[in-house]
């Protein structure tokens, strides 16, 4: 049995937890999340608390009970808080800034890279340099925000790029002059 899936989350209040055919459907304040459930998995909702169980004990099944378990607990989390992912632009007169729906950012290239909010994110510019990716949905503003940074990865001599917050760039020794080697 797997340790995580054993756990119970509790349900804040204003969120409702559904299982029906198969499909967890979490409503709350911020919105509503629904994930198809598959194998021998069952979602069971009792005083205030959801359990995940499963059903027989084979190594698929175990696996698969710690994984919906933490997806269930991260769609409770992301309809009652939300979930948030910071960036920051590096780099000398590089910029990012929102119009509209769109993001443009100035990293570096001969032109402006603009980038389409999807629906159901929020992408802020607090200021020229940074970038919050926020929604409800966990992997969604996960995916989002390494698809912001894949379009200029911090490079490892000057550190110039696009980075997650709190994220270390480790940098290399530039080329030296080859004085006094013989």
């Amino acid at each position: 049995m797997s340790r995580i899936g054993k756990l119970s989350i509790a349900i804040p209040a204003g969120v409702s937890v559904e299982f029906k055919d198969a499909v967890v459907t979490v409503k709350g304040a911020k919105g509503t999340l629904t994930q198809k459930i598959e194998g021998a998995i069952d979602v069971k909702t009792e005083n205030g608390h959801v359990h995940v169980v499963a059903l027989d004990e084979l190594p698929q099944t175990n696996a698969l009970h710690g994984l919906y378990r933490a997806i269930v607990a991260n769609m409770v989390k992301g309809v009652s808080e939300g979930f948030s992912k910071g960036l920051e632009v590096k780099g000398v007169g590089w910029r990012a800034a929102m119009q509209g729906n769109k993001l443009v950012l100035n990293v570096g290239f001969s032109h402006p890279v603009e980038f389409t909010q999807p629906e159901g994110i929020k992408i802020e510019c607090p200021s020229q340099t940074e970038i919050t990716v926020s929604g409800i949905d966990k992997v969604l503003v996960g995916q989002v925000a390494a698809d912001l940074r894949a379009i200029r990865v911090p490079e490892p001599y000057h550190g110039y790029g696009i980075r997650y917050k709190g994220e270390h760039v480790e940098h290399k020794e530039g080329k030296t002059s080859g004085k006094g080697k013989k």
